[in-house]
Order: C-alpha cells, then structure tokens, then sequence
C-alpha cells in the first residue's frame, strides 16, 4: 500500500450506511425526493407515491411541481384554484394533515386530480400544507395502494418526512427567491432605469409559462413540473442585462442610432455575466437548471432565422426557454400602452407574430399563446397597469 494511500474507514465505526446520504450530494431537486422516497419505502414499506404541489397566492393557483412515483405518472401539467378545491382549502383552514383512510369514497369526484389517483389504484393518503415564513406556499402528498387505516406508527414517520421534504423543497425555493430578489435589488438601486412596468413582468411572466404548459401538453416538448415552474420564476429576470446600458440609450425618448442599437443589443451578454456574478457572490452555484436562467437572458433576442443577437443563433439552436420567454414578452410588448407607442388588440398582436413565426419566432410558441388567448385575457385582466382600464 502507497504511504500516501488514506487507511480505509474502520467497518466497526463506520459500518452503518445513510440511507438519506444522497441528499448531501447537489442532486437535482426531484432527484433529492426520489432519495426521500426510497428511504421512507424502506422504513414503512406502503407509501407508493409522494408529490409536491406549489401555491401561488397571487392567482390562488395550485400546480403539481414534484412528483416520485415509480411506473406511471398522469398527474402532470394540472393546476386548479385552490378556491375551486374545498377538500384542499380544509387542510389548509385546520393547518394539520389530513387522513384518507378509503380514496374509493372520492370516485365520485369530477376532479381530474381525483379521478387519476383513484384509476392508478392508490387507496388511502396522507396529505399535508407546507409553510415559508407562516404563510402556505403548497402542499405535499403521500398515496399508498394498501388500504388503509395507516398504522399510527406510519403517520408518525410520515409526519417527520414531510417536514424533511417541506424542509428540502423550500430551501430550494428560498434560493431561488434569494437569486431573485438579488437580481431585483440590483435593478430597483438604478431607480428602476428600464420604463417597463411590474406588470408587465408579471403578465409576461405567466403568458410564458401558459406557453410552457402547453408545449409540454401537446408533446411539441418535453418539460417537467419543475422546468416549467423555473421558466415563470426565472422570466421576469430575462432583460437583467440593461443595468448594464447607460441611460443616455436606455431611457432616450427617440430612435436609436446603429451604434447605439449595437450597444443595446450587449444587454444579453451583460445578463450572462451579471447573472454568474450574483450566482457566485451569493454561493448559489449549486442551484439547480441555473442554465435555463442563464439561457433566458442571454439568447431571448434570437431569431429563428438566425438574424437575432447575441450570436445569430437558429432554429433549434436557440434554448427553448428563451423562445418562449421571445414570444411571451414581444405580445406583452404590444399589447401594452407606453409613452411613444398605443397598445394593439390582442388580435392584432396575434396575427403578427403568426406572420412572424418561423423566421422570428417559434412556431409551436406562438401557436400555444394564440391557443390559450381566453387564459390570456385573464392574465390582462389580473395585471393590469392601469386598474381602471381594461385591456
């Protein structure tokens, strides 16, 4: 043996093997939850699926986001009000888990959610909120095919498993939140130098992620629960770069100059950089699909066609993340009033990025906003800038 070579691990002090040691590793998120799940079927043996819905309290939405359930898995890509979902409002209302020991008693439910979990099978569940700082941000979800009642001794480690998994998942959405708010910071410090409004960020936000929703839907593309919800986080964050731009091009009232547009258009390899910067400065590195982020802000300026920025990128080439968030903030764009420019009619934004798709923008992009146009409405509707106006 090399003298240099360390001694192995005494068997006798180190024979015990972790079964949640995976956890330590930097795994992506619902890989983390696959560990979670195989160390909980290990101790009890009857838990067959674990999933995790968000919440977003500005539009009472409740969407699936995580789910471990080896085989099948239909529950994907739904979402439903939480003010339209008593049985989860309840839970909510008594802030304890809720006990289903007979899920045969649900089938009569219409509810999409409802009627899945009872055709794969599952007969009894365990369901319990997740907190941030006292308020809901969502929910988590045990389902066994054995039927119930759950032995008092399973609810107990399934009470501690999901504050482990309400623990795991959140700190991943506190540093989400965390680059998030870092980014905005920087950018309310400049007084807000870009003249876009907060709503606006929110509007193109969602429109992005309707048109996620529905790529993944359609088979058009493949995007989880969690890409999806990474794409409407990350969004609002795509024009980051123009800190970078001096005021005397940003804010100029007129039209630009070529070389004031070749100065502009450096707003997306500035996003690249600032973003990394942050990410390092605030140890966020481990972050999970920080490239998506990255992606949005540096190539949503390219062009199908390849006659875009930064890198004339085409096609496929470009991430779809960032043709997403192309079409998403190009219809806002439109459809917003602003000091040089009415707003058009949503009607008239469609028909123009569908006469621009293909050499512009994604086709599939701007057929998904077209084909959700009353979701869009609604979106309008909930942000608008002026509230006595409607769009």
């Amino acid at each position: 043996m090399s003298e240099h070579q360390p001694n192995p691990p005494n068997p006798e002090l180190y024979g015990h093997a972790d079964l949640l040691a995976h956890l330590n590793g930097g795994e992506p998120l619902d890989q983390r939850l696959a560990v979670i799940h195989e160390a909980l079927y290990t101790m009890v043996g009857c838990i067959d699926r674990i999933s995790v819905a968000s919440y977003d309290p500005a539009t009472d939405l409740l969407k699936t986001f995580l789910a471990s359930s080896p085989g099948r898995n239909d529950l994907v890509r739904y979402e439903a009000r939480l003010a339209d979902t008593p049985s989860l409002a309840e839970i909510l209302k008594a802030g304890r888990p809720r006990i289903i020991n007979d899920l045969r008693l649900t089938r009569q439910s219409q509810r999409t959610h409802s009627k899945i979990i009872s055709e794969e099978g599952y007969r009894c569940s365990y369901t319990t909120p997740m907190y941030l700082n006292g308020r809901c941000w969502g929910f988590i979800f045990f389902d066994s095919r054995q039927p119930g009642p759950l032995p008092e001794a399973v609810l107990n480690q399934l009470d501690i498993f999901a504050h482990l998994i309400s623990a795991v998942v959140t700190a991943e959405m506190m540093t989400v939140r965390t680059l998030a708010a870092a980014i905005k910071t920087a950018h309310d410090m400049v007084h807000f130098r870009d003249p876009e409004t907060g709503s606006h960020i929110d509007r193109m936000a969602r429109y992005s992620r309707l048109i996620a929703q529905h790529l993944s839907a359609t088979g058009a593309a493949t995007l989880d629960d969690e890409t999806i919800e990474r794409i409407f986080q990350f969004a609002p964050l795509h024009d980051i770069g123009k800190m970078a731009i001096p005021d005397r091009i940003l804010l100029k009232p007129g039209r630009l100059s070529p070389e004031e547009r070749e100065e502009m258009k450096l707003h997306t390899l500035r996003g690249h950089e600032m973003i990394e910067d942050i990410v390092r400065n605030f140890g966020l590195d481990h972050l999970d699909r920080l490239d998506l982020l990255k992606n949005i802000a540096e190539s949503h300026h390219e062009a199908m066609d390849g006659s875009g920025y930064p890198h004339g990128l085409r096609g496929d080439e470009i991430p779809l993340e960032a043709r997403i968030i192309a079409v998403a903030d190009v219809f806002d764009a439109l459809t917003s009033s602003r000091p040089y420019k009415p707003s058009w009619s949503n009607e008239e934004a469609f028909a123009w990025l569908r006469q621009l798709s293909r050499s512009k923008f994604d086709e599939d992009c701007v057929d998904a906003l077209i084909f959700n146009a009353a979701k869009v409405r609604e979106i309008q509707q909930q942000f608008r800038d002026d509230p006595s106006i409607a769009n």
